[in-house]
C-alpha cells in the first residue's frame, strides 16, 4: 500500500472553506470537468464529479479551494449539505479501530500520511494573522441580500487617462453590515448576460476601515476600475448618489489586519488592489497613533495619473506609511515595477523579511504575483534566509497573505 492510497469504503473528498472563499469564481471557471458549482451562498465540489486534477489550487488567490476531507464513501458530503455550509466540519472521526483494521498492513508512516491529507492540501492553508478580529461571514446572500444606498461616487483617477477608477462609499442605514479591514463585499448584479442569463456576483475588497469610511457612519468604501465591456463594473461606476445597491458578505477570513501595534506590515499592490490597504492604513492611523510597527507600501501603477488614490497618499504621514510610488509608463523615465523598487530597497526589506513581527500582504493583478515572489526570494537570500522555507512558514502563522485576480 502507498501513502496515497485509500482502504476500501474511503475517499478523499475535495471541500471549499466557505470561511475563506471569496467567492470570485476562478475554481468553476478553471475546474475542466464542471466539478464546481455555485449557489447564492457557496461554492462547492460534486463528489461525483471531482477527478483530482488539482486544477483549481493553483489560481485560488485565497487557498479556500485547497481543504480535503476523507469520508466513507457512502457517506460523501452532498452538494446540498456543502451549499448550506457556514464553516468548514471537522474530520470526522472514522473509529480508530476500524480504520487500524483496514491499514493492517500500512506502515506507521503510510497512516499518518493519510490522516495529514484528510487535513491538508497540495499547497497549505492559509490562515489569519493571530491578532486579526474574528470576522463576520456571508451574513447576506443573493436570496438575502442588504440593502446599500449610494453615497458617494468619486473618480480617483485623472480624468484625461483611459484608466476609470472610483472611490465609490455605500451606506446601509439601520441595517448592520460589519467588516473587517481585507474583506471583500458582493455586489449583486441587476444586469444579465448576452443570453439572459444572471452574472456572478461581483467581489471587491473594503477600502475603509472597520468604523466606516467616515467614523461610525455605518458605511463603507470600495475602489472599483470601470472595465470597457464589463457590465457590472459598467453599472456600478454609473451609480449616481441615492441609488440602491443589493450586497452579499462580508466574504474573507484570513486576509486580515493584524491587531498588533508592533507587527510591521508590508503592503504590495497594483491598481485597485490598493483598496485593502487605504484600509489597513486607515486602522492604523485611527487606532494605533504612533505604533512601533512600520507599515511600507510598494504601489505600482502605469502614470502617476493611473495611480489610484495618488493625491491622497501624497497627505499621509511618512510615519503613518512609508510609499514606493512606482511607475512603469512615464514618459522620459525607465520602466519600472514594483519588485524592481523593492530589489532597490533590499538592505532595508531584508531585515523586515527576517523579522517575526513582519506580515507580507499582496494584492492585484495576478501577473504580478510571480515578479513580487523572485524579488523576495532575492532580498531573503541576499540576508541569509531560504525563501522556499520560509514562506510556506509565514503562511502558516498567518503572517503571508496573497490575493491576485
Amino acid at each position: 500500500m502507498t501513502a496515497t492510497a485509500l482502504p476500501d469504503g474511503l475517499k478523499k473528498q475535495h471541500v471549499i472553506d466557505p470561511e475563506i472563499c471569496i467567492r470570485c469564481n476562478t475554481c468553476e471557471a478553471t475546474c475542466p470537468v464542471g466539478a464546481v458549482t455555485h449557489n447564492d451562498a457557496n461554492y462547492v465540489v460534486d463528489p461525483e464529479k471531482c477527478n483530482y486534477c488539482m486544477d483549481c489550487i493553483s489560481p485560488c488567490p485565497t487557498g479556500s479551494i485547497d481543504n480535503w476531507r476523507i469520508v466513507r464513501a457512502e457517506t460523501a458530503y452532498s452538494l446540498g449539505e456543502q451549499m448550506e455550509w457556514t464553516e468548514l466540519p471537522s474530520q470526522e472521526d472514522l473509529g480508530d479501530v476500524a480504520l487500524a483494521a483496514s491499514l493492517a498492513d500500512a506502515s506507521e508512516a503510510e497512516i499518518a500520511a493519510l490522516i495529514e491529507a484528510a487535513h491538508g492540501g497540495a499547497g497549505g492553508k492559509a490562515v489569519p494573522p493571530a491578532s486579526a478580529s474574528k470576522p463576520a461571514i456571508n451574513l447576506f446572500t443573493r436570496a438575502k441580500p442588504a440593502i446599500a444606498t449610494i453615497q458617494g461616487n468619486f473618480r480617483i483617477t485623472d480624468p484625461d487617462t483611459e484608466s476609470d477608477v472610483r472611490h465609490i462609499v455605500l451606506s446601509f442605514g439601520e441595517t448592520q453590515f460589519p467588516v473587517l479591514e481585507g474583506q471583500s463585499i458582493g455586489i449583486v448584479p441587476p444586469v444579465t448576460n448576452a443570453d439572459g442569463k444572471e452574472l456572478p456576483i461581483r467581489l471587491y475588497s473594503v477600502a475603509s476601515a472597520r468604523d466606516g469610511e467616515k467614523r461610525n457612519a455605518n458605511n463603507v468604501s470600495l475602489t472599483v476600475k470601470r472595465v470597457a465591456g464589463g457590465l457590472v463594473s459598467e453599472w456600478l461606476c454609473n451609480r449616481k448618489v441615492g441609488e440602491k445597491v443589493f450586497v452579499t458578505g462580508p466574504f474573507g477570513a484570513t486576509f486580515l489586519m493584524p491587531n498588533d501595534a508592533n507587527a510591521n506590515l508590508l503592503m504590495i499592490c497594483t491598481g485597485t488592489g490598493s483598496a485593502p490597504f487605504r484600509a489597513f492604513t486607515e486602522r492604523r492611523r485611527r487606532a494605533m497613533e504612533g505604533a512601533p510597527g512600520r507599515a511600507i507600501l510598494f504601489f505600482g501603477a502605469r502614470t502617476p495619473g493611473e495611480l489610484p488614490y495618488f493625491g491622497p497618499l501624497q497627505k499621509v504621514r511618512d510615519e503613518v506609511l512609508a510609499k514606493h510610488l512606482v511607475f512603469s509608463r512615464v514618459k522620459g523615465a525607465p520602466k519600472e515595477y514594483v519588485q524592481d523598487r523593492m530589489r532597490a530597497e533590499a538592505g532595508a526589506l531584508g531585515p523586515l523579511i527576517g523579522a517575526p513581527s513582519t506580515h507580507i500582504f499582496i494584492c492585484g493583478l495576478k501577473g504580478m504575483e510571480a515578479g513580487v515572489d523572485e524579488a523576495l526570494a532575492e532580498i531573503a537570500s541576499a540576508h541569509g534566509l531560504d525563501w522556499a522555507s520560509l514562506k510556506p512558514a509565514m503562511r502558516g502563522e498567518g503572517r503571508y497573505h496573497v490575493e491576485t485576480y
